[in-house]
């Protein structure tokens, strides 16, 4: 062994006892060594580098980790997708789930691996050469946040990989949870409390909170702690079986995973979750049910994947805490996007770690299928120990001669006064004034002013806020009035005279645009880019499709008779139309009709997936519906033909099992330039 191996191996040694003591200590709040003796390890290591300094290892815990906070996170997209689980919450729906594997794998032994359901956030990381790259929130599943900064200040987390053979992947992935151990937490709490800052409500909160800082300073002092629960990618491959020694191959290199079982049949799975709901409380961190996953990757590989989750893995959740309490009353909240929600007003109740005294009811059906009044004594539980709701209605806690309060919904909007409208078979009312209601005004501003939409550029979210702070804007007809308030404008911070030029230019120049634009810009319910260009292709004149009925709304392709009612409805509140007229008076304006003609993909199906070297999505979106092709985010059985670029992922798979037609970036290409959309 040359000199540098074994100096080398000494640092990476007192690494790796080092990282062991400082998560015992900070994160267990278990000190398993004396001061003294971690700090005569610490100066062990920290005198082998001042010797050495070439060899230092990059994850040495003597190095400051972090550096200038960050502005904001940068979004990055999951080469391999990280999908979410379906849940099952009693002992026969864990046995439904076990037919179900049984008849898609007749006649083969199943063992299935049981681990802990953390009550965290999933993260993923990225080991190049066996050295942390880079660190990703799950996310939508499709695209996450980079958090590698942060997730480098985890005391438990390898971030440089060492095997006792020497030999190290070129490419991992591992997938695992970050949370906070109940004594971290507590911990924390404390001091918080002691300094008079805001305590955490819970671990999973206090980790969510520490993670998502953008000075990784700050995340450093917080009790964190990784438990790897999988492997995404590994090159070259492991060749390793199943997940249990998948697991347990990670934790040679450093990973922790807490706790996994393999059972040899479901019935043994049920017995771990009962015994689990014993243990629980006494865990050293907060979990909210267990995972049981198919072991074999072979039979992982079998069985596939349904819709976004896996046939072969489930979560077993635990069932929530519920306390009784009484109802005060009932108010109607108005979300951004107009839905109406009713929230229950309750005495107040300590109800899973936290005192709660509003409770959701979803919407007017759950009220009446629940038979919920005023004054009525009822349940609450916290869905994943997180968000209130009423779980049913003590209908023996009755008083026979008291009078209980049906609820009904309201017909007018409590924010904005107007119609509250919900089509026969929609579960969800809304507000009408889409373009009025106080409610909805950022995201009526937000959506009007997009790229795809007016496409006023500059007049992002900080800008409408600040704008809303001065009472300058009411409603999207305001934007072109902005110009009367320039002094008003100035007075706003990083706002100077150019800025403010730029932005009355892009307002002038956003008042010639599309008819098909400025219908999608309205935001009506259900009226996508693709059912916006159906409306202006149809009705050819804003006059014409304003009073168009129900039924002439419904012979629009792509519009149906929910949708027929949603707009029918939006041109019907007298608000909405008040701000349509100060629109055209201030000039918004679009070129006069050309009469449509047959166009060569008319009405057919396409999707665009995976990643394009020569154009962006949107740009092969547009190409396809200037051709008259309706573009879906999905595959289904209607689908004509699928655009797959680079990385296309589980799209594409459906696309080939349902035998539609695939082509490439250049088949794409080159078919653009046949119909002579693109110059060859």
């Amino acid at each position: 062994m040359t000199q540098q191996n074994t100096v080398v191996a000494q640092m990476r040694q007192l690494i790796q006892i080092l990282a062991q003591h400082n998560h015992a200590y900070y994160v267990m709040d278990q000190p398993t060594i004396t001061d003294s003796e971690y700090d005569q390890l610490f100066h062990q290591l920290k005198a082998l580098e001042q010797q050495y300094p070439e060899w230092t290892q990059p994850d040495t815990p003597t190095n400051k980790v972090g550096g200038k906070p960050l502005a904001k996170f940068e979004s990055v997209t999951h080469v391999v997708p990280m999908l979410s689980l379906g849940n099952v919450f009693n002992q026969e729906e864990l046995f439904a789930f076990a037919r179900r594997i049984e008849e898609r794998l007749p006649n083969q032994k199943i063992e299935y691996d049981v681990e802990l359901k953390f009550d965290g956030l999933a993260i993923s990381l990225w080991y190049e050469h066996g050295v942390l790259v880079r660190g990703v929130t799950r996310g939508d599943g499709e695209m996450g946040e980079d958090i590698t900064q942060n997730v480098k200040t985890i005391r438990n987390l390898p971030k440089v990989l060492s095997h006792a053979s020497g030999v190290v992947p070129e490419l991992l992935e591992v997938r695992g949870e970050v949370l906070m151990p109940k004594a971290g937490f507590n911990k924390l709490n404390k001091q918080l409390k002691k300094s008079g800052e805001k305590e955490f409500v819970n671990p999973r909160n206090a980790a969510a909170g520490s993670l998502r800082q953008l000075d990784s300073q700050i995340t450093k002092t917080r009790p964190l702690a990784f438990y790897a629960y999988g492997i995404a990618q590994c090159e070259p491959e492991n060749k390793i079986e199943t997940i249990a020694k998948s697991l347990d191959w990670l934790t040679e290199f450093g990973f922790e995973n807490y706790n996994h079982w393999v059972v040899n049949s479901i019935e043994e799975a049920q017995a771990k979750y009962e015994q689990l709901t014993v243990e629980r409380p006494n865990l050293s961190v907060e979990i909210d049910g267990m995972v049981v996953k198919v072991n074999s990757f072979e039979q992982q590989r079998i069985l596939g994947f349904v819709s976004r989750a896996p046939r072969w893995a489930v979560a077993y959740k635990f069932p929530a805490e519920s306390k009784t309490t009484e109802i005060r009353q009932i108010d109607w909240q108005v979300g951004r996007t107009g839905i109406l929600t009713p929230v229950a007003r309750l005495v107040p109740i300590f109800v899973g770690g936290t005192t709660i005294s509003n409770a959701t009811l979803h919407n007017i059906g759950e009220i009446h299928r629940l038979d919920v009044r005023i004054g009525d004594k009822v349940e609450v539980y916290r869905t994943g120990d997180v968000i209130p709701k009423v779980k049913r209605v003590k209908f023996d806690l009755r008083l026979p001669n008291k009078e209980y309060e049906r609820i009904e919904l309201p017909s007018c909007c409590p924010v904005c006064n107007s119609p509250i409208i919900m089509p026969e078979g929609e579960a969800l009312a809304r507000c009408s004034g889409g373009l009025y209601c106080a409610a909805q005004r950022i995201e009526a501003i937000r959506h009007f002013v997009s790229r795809k939409a007016l496409d006023i550029e500059g007049l992002g979210d900080r800008w409408v806020e600040s704008l809303l702070h001065l009472d300058l804007l009411k409603d999207v007809a305001d934007i072109y009035h902005l110009h009367e308030h320039r002094e008003k404008l100035l007075t706003i911070e990083k706002m100077g005279e150019k800025s403010v030029q730029n932005l009355f230019d892009a307002i002038e120049n956003s008042k010639k645009t599309t008819f098909a634009r400025f219908i999608y810009a309205l935001g009506i319910r259900g009226v996508g880019e693709t059912t916006a260009r159906m409306l202006a292709n149809t009705f050819q004149t804003f006059a014409a499709l304003q009073q168009a009925d129900i039924d002439a709304l419904m012979k629009t392709p792509d519009v149906g008779n929910i949708t027929a009612e949603w707009i029918y409805d939006f041109f019907q509140a007298p608000h909405n139309l008040e701000v349509l007229e100060r629109l055209f008076a201030a000039g918004i304006h679009w070129d006069a009709p050309v009469a449509p003609s047959r166009q060569p993909l008319n009405g057919e199906s396409w999707v665009v997936t995976g990643t394009l070297s020569s154009m962006g999505r949107d740009e092969a979106t547009q190409l396809l519906q200037a051709l008259g092709a309706r573009v879906s985010g999905s595959v289904s059985s209607k689908t004509k033909c699928v655009v797959a670029g680079e990385k296309a992922g589980s799209k594409l798979d459906k696309a080939e099992k349902l035998g539609i037609a695939v082509i490439n970036e250049a088949e794409f290409i080159q078919l653009m330039q046949d119909y002579g959309q693109l110059e060859a």
